[in-house]
């Protein structure tokens, strides 16, 4: 069924369940994943599947209720449901009602490539990355994945959008009995993953992996790929880029607005249209998604904003953040489009980065990050899939996985070089595009044994 249909539906049998306002989301997916271990394909699957919200408004009170079912009889009884659902809920005198219609940008991502990419071409693709594992009597294990989605959004206020997207995403990780190398690239046309890109990535490492260096614990300069980088900006948006976060005072960026608390080299932003990473041209409430700079030149900025927080304020207004109406009122608006800026130079890549470092750490990626104190993003977590002694500018070997503890918003106040590549990295719903990154200082606390 088209979302045409799907909101007439919804938006009609509203009018009998006596809603003052309703709304409606739609997320439709088809996606097909194509798995496998030990250099072979185990699992070939394809998933299609809609998600339709409805939010109703009597007076103030709100109701929500969510099914995958889009047959006519369904859609109506989900009005019914929201309407009697809002009912039983007290009056909440902040809601200041579902928003209006606000012109919307046009863009695209759909690549027709990734919309029909076949189980043949993905087991191309792999079969590429397994034999070069193989060939060097290594193990490769991963995923890619292809698909098209279509989102929609309408209420009875007269809003109304719908755009259709394409993504392709890969990883894999390679192994031999002492090394293990990581590969991640992800995007909105399917030439964004090349698997022979990745397999020689992760292959890198792996070798760089037979040689073991020692290294105590301590406060060290770092060289981080994009995959440990994207974990810095997305903790930083998980502890405070949610503009419910600022007013309830949990933020990291509390306090700080207007100041210089990282280096003037780091520049964090998010942007639904930059056609650099995924594009989502309005939020879930078919708000349009604006540019906004939430660390500019080192500078807290502002966190971003959906309807709600922004009317909480004067002279507010919704950022297009909104987050699906089934998780927005625990989560708040929430960034899904960040991007580090990258270095203008032409030196800043990873082997400049090491070329420069007298002792330090080349990190892959960091794993089971966690919140110690969000209100600093002070993290802990451990680095994975290839730690790399750096002495005198050369890598010297392999250390042994290495457990760090760590503020995130400090360690970016010391950023020796900014990598000149973004690399778009696709977790759950968000898309974080980053380069490499060097920074002075990162505590590490142990080592394993």
């Amino acid at each position: 069924m088209k979302f045409r249909e799907i909101a007439d539906t919804v938006l009609s049998a509203a009018k009998d369940a006596k809603s003052d306002e309703t709304e409606v989301v739609c997320v439709r997916q088809e996606e097909s994943l194509t798995r496998f271990a030990n250099n072979h394909i185990h699992q070939n699957v394809t998933e299609s599947n809609y998600e339709i919200t409805v939010r109703c408004v009597v007076g103030t009170r709100v109701g929500t209720a969510v099914s995958n079912n889009v047959r006519t009889e369904s859609l109506r009884g989900l009005v019914h449901r929201a309407a009697e659902l809002a009912k039983l809920q007290p009056e909440n005198p902040e809601f200041k009602g579902l928003p209006g219609p606000v012109p919307i940008a046009t863009t695209q991502a759909f690549d027709r490539d990734a919309a029909t990419c076949t189980p043949q071409a993905r087991a191309n693709g792999v079969g590429v990355l397994c034999r070069k594992a193989q060939s060097m009597g290594y193990t490769a294990a991963g995923s890619m994945t292809t698909g098209v989605s279509t989102f929609g959004v309408a209420n009875s206020k007269g809003v109304f959008a719908e755009f259709e997207s394409t993504v392709a995403d890969a990883s894999s990780v390679i192994m031999n009995g002492k090394a293990s190398g990581w590969s991640h690239a992800s995007g909105w046309k399917l030439d964004a993953v090349n698997m022979e890109s990745l397999a020689d990535e992760a292959l890198e490492k792996v070798l760089l992996g037979q040689k073991i260096a020692e290294c105590e614990p301590g406060e060290v300069t770092v060289i981080l790929d994009p995959f440990a980088t994207a974990d810095l900006i997305g903790m930083l948006a998980y502890d405070g880029m949610s503009g419910l976060a600022f007013q309830e005072e949990r933020s990291w960026m509390n306090g700080r607005t207007g100041q210089r608390i990282m280096s003037p080299e780091i520049t964090i932003f998010d942007d639904g249209l930059d056609l650099r990473g995924i594009p989502l041209p309005f939020d879930f409430e078919g708000q349009p998604k604006r540019y906004v700079a939430i660390v500019e030149n080192g500078v807290c900025k502002t966190p971003v904003y959906d309807s709600h927080t922004a009317s909480r304020r004067p002279g507010l207004t919704s950022t297009g953040h909104a987050m699906p109406p089934s998780a927005g009122g625990t989560t708040g608006p929430f960034p899904l489009n960040l991007f580090l800026q990258p270095g203008t130079s032409k030196e800043s890549t990873v082997e400049e980065m090491i070329r420069s470092t007298k002792r330090g750490l080349y990190i892959t990626r960091f794993w089971y990050t966690r919140h110690v104190h969000p209100r600093d993003v002070v993290v802990t977590g451990m680095t994975r899939d290839g730690t790399f002694l750096v002495e005198n500018g050369e890598i010297v070997g392999a250390t042994k996985s290495m457990r760090f503890t760590q503020s995130y918003v400090d360690a970016l106040a010391g950023v020796a070089a900014v990598g000149n590549r973004l690399r778009v990295l696709r977790a759950g719903g968000t898309t974080i595009s980053v380069p490499a990154i060097k920074l002075n200082r990162f505590r590490f606390t142990s080592a394993t044994k």
